[in-house]
């Protein structure tokens, strides 16, 4: 991804952190609360394959409604 859309993409993820403060469920394996943020990172790690900044720039739009899909349905 060019580094603009990542600069971009990075911000949108800290802001979906932002927005998942306190509402991910308790875990076993966190006693002191989730990253809200890792969290976000994570699960677009895992659906695209690839690190946020390493996405190809053509799926840019799909990673955003992705991350907003993450908003809605905190898991």
């Amino acid at each position: 991804m060019n580094k603009e859309k990542a600069s971009k993409l990075w911000k949108i993820i800290q802001e979906a952190g932002d927005y998942l403060e306190g509402q991910l469920p308790n875990h076993p394996n966190h006693p002191k609360g989730r990253n809200p943020y890792a969290h976000v990172a994570i699960c677009v790690k895992s659906k695209f394959n690839y690190s946020y900044k390493d996405i190809p720039d053509e799926k840019y739009n799909e990673v955003l409604k992705f991350i907003e899909f993450l908003k809605q349905n905190p898991s």
